[in-house]
């Protein structure tokens, strides 16, 4: 499955900053990872630090699925809000996941300074804001409800949106205190090498093309002829998961991004600022750490690379509309347009745990946009796992729920 189209601006930007060998031999292991991407790196990052002997294979050069695409907003705000999500789930698992993405964001600024990350991890604060006057209406009762939960938020009207921002005609907002962002490619990549070191096996261009699920180990045979015999399986394959699970449990979206050159006096705050909307699909919207705007949004149900690529000019005019009606003064030039593939749960939640019909096995996928922050929780999760213990969200993360 093809996740992105033409070069996303990260790849771009980056450049191919490492290459790994195929698999060329049959290997053995504790913990094999299928999935090279952000994901990937952070599960394996956590199997080194436990002490695993683990291995990890991509079928692509590594990074280059859909961590390549990603806008890298790191957000503890659910595309769920919180009052729907506690209608959904109750009032502990919500309160407890919203919880967990915020904690990520801690956990994610401390891993950035153990490896002397270079990706540029930067703390934000979230601005959420109404696009639509009816929308104020529920958007003050996610205010309520999220300060009534602790978390740090305050409630801007139209003016004080305008005031901080320059945006216009919206109808007041949620600023939050919690949020970052960081070149999720780059840092993936610094990840795998800093546990390269550490004895962590990294193969791409090596695809999974069965396994025998035996009793008290694995079986995995990839493309290039070789097995790898390892006692658990960890599959961090995120959209693409939907081809080896038969029931139906997320809905395959495309996102569209444009990026441009800013002109930061006609902005206020917008360095410091994450921004997304309220309306469905939303716009979102940030800075890059080299001084862009990054402004994406335009949600399409997927249904196949070709059809999802014809809409990029498609998209791009439908976007810079909504930022035509926030700044209507403002030039955007565009520089680079690309999308990308996601997963839209029913609750917004991920799908973190076992498998009924993979044995020995689990699965980190992170759907929607706290893709990153629910892989951080995912760490936690995935060690709890190897230790035969129960982690407080899993029955709000398992498949079947």
């Amino acid at each position: 499955m093809d996740l992105k189209s033409n070069e996303p601006f990260w790849l771009i930007k980056n450049g191919l900053i490492s290459s790994y060998p195929s698999l060329k031999s049959d290997e053995e292991c504790d913990v094999l990872i299928i999935g090279g991407g952000i994901t990937g790196s952070l599960i394996a990052h956590q199997m080194i630090k436990d002490g695993h002997k683990t291995i990890l294979i991509d079928k692509r050069e590594i990074c280059n699925g859909s961590t390549s695409a990603t806008t890298s907003m790191l957000q503890y705000e659910i595309d769920t809000p919180l009052y729907e999500l506690m209608e959904l789930i109750g009032e502990k698992g919500a309160v407890e996941s919203y919880k967990a993405c915020s904690k990520s964001i801690d956990e994610l600024e401390k891993l950035t300074k153990e490896i002397k990350s270079r990706a540029g991890f930067k703390r934000k604060q979230s601005l959420y804001f109404a696009s639509k006057k009816k929308d104020a209406v529920w958007l003050e009762k996610e205010f309520e409800v999220r300060k009534k939960a602790g978390f740090e938020v305050s409630w801007l009207d139209s003016k004080d949106v305008e005031e901080k921002f320059s945006f216009q005609n919206t109808y007041g907002g949620i600023l939050s205190k919690q949020g970052a962002s960081i070149d999720a490619f780059k840092f993936a990549h610094e990840l795998l090498r800093f546990n390269e070191k550490k004895g962590l096996k990294i193969f791409d261009k090596t695809e999974m093309k069965s396994v025998k699920y035996l009793r008290d180990y694995n079986l995995a045979l990839t493309t290039t002829g070789h097995n790898i015999k390892a006692k658990k399986i960890i599959y961090c394959v995120g959209y693409e998961s939907s081809t080896m699970i038969k029931e139906h449990f997320v809905d395959l979206k495309s996102t569209y991004a444009i990026v441009s050159e800013i002109d930061q006096d006609k902005f206020k705050n917008i360095e410091s600022t994450l921004v997304w909307n309220t309306d469905d699909p939303y716009i979102y919207m940030r800075t890059t750490d080299d001084n862009r705007l990054l402004i994406g949004g335009g949600d399409e149900d997927f249904s196949d690379p070709k059809k999802r690529d014809s809409l990029i000019d498609k998209k791009e005019k439908e976007i810079l509309r909504v930022l035509k009606k926030i700044k209507p003064d403002y030039p955007f030039y565009t520089d680079f347009v690309w999308t990308g593939t996601f997963g839209e749960t029913k609750d917004g939640l991920p799908y973190i745990g076992t498998h009924d019909n993979f044995k020995n096995s689990y699965f980190v996928l992170g759907f929607g946009g706290n893709g990153i922050t629910f892989s951080v929780t995912g760490m936690e999760m995935a060690s709890a796992y190897l230790k035969d213990k129960k982690h407080p969200l899993t029955e709000y993360f398992r498949f079947g729920r």
